[in-house]
């Protein structure tokens, strides 16, 4: 928490400022591709604040993760592309070359179990959503299929919270602070499992 704290702090900051719709926007845009602090730092404060705005918040947040996740898929695929030269001089381009290459013809095999894998992976509260959207431009997954796997993902966990909050208030956010780690690391080792036997079985 030390090194995510201030990073939090200013996040609530964020949820009480009268342009917090603003910054929230902001935060679910950068969140989805780089930055480490979830829009749900700022979401719960501001849902608590207008409990009839709950689903109107959430929607928003899903939306700019939504215009960030394609920034990260971009990146991704420019970046491996402009990178290619230095990785080719230092002997590690062709065993990318061939572990991107299997994962393609793994997705064009068995892209229903590689949808699920993106789908869950989107639901994480911190670091593999970065991570998916940027894998997946450098793999070249289908735009269409990428963002409603990133919409299912990511629009389970702004919902659910939204929910939570138009149902039990602040009770909701205690709930939630206090079972997120469960919660993060229960999904975290599903995804695993899921990824390992995807790649294991194909």
């Amino acid at each position: 928490m030390r090194l995510f704290g201030p990073l939090y702090a200013r996040a609530l900051t964020w949820a009480r400022h009268p342009r917090a719709v603003y910054y929230l926007c902001g935060l679910s845009f950068v969140e989805a591709f780089i930055f480490p602090i979830m829009p749900e730092v700022m979401l719960a404060p501001m849902m608590l604040g207008k409990r009839h705005k709950a689903f109107f918040y959430a929607n928003i947040s899903l939306l700019f993760s939504l215009v960030g996740s394609l920034v990260g898929y971009s990146l991704g695929h420019w970046a491996f592309h402009a990178l290619s030269p230095l990785l080719d001089s230092l002997h590690l381009l062709a065993p990318i070359d061939k572990g991107v290459d299997n994962l393609r013809l793994q997705m064009n095999q068995h892209w229903l179990g590689l949808m699920v894998v993106l789908a869950l992976a989107a639901l994480q509260p911190v670091v593999p959503m970065k991570f998916v959207t940027w894998a997946a431009g450098i793999v070249g997954v289908p735009i269409i299929p990428f963002l409603v796997c990133m919409a299912v993902g990511r629009g389970k966990r702004v919902w659910l919270l939204a929910l939570l909050i138009r149902i039990f208030g602040e009770r909701a956010e205690r709930i939630l602070h206090k079972h997120i780690e469960r919660i993060g690391w229960a999904a975290l080792i599903i995804l695993v499992a899921l990824a390992a036997w995807w790649f294991l079985s194909h």
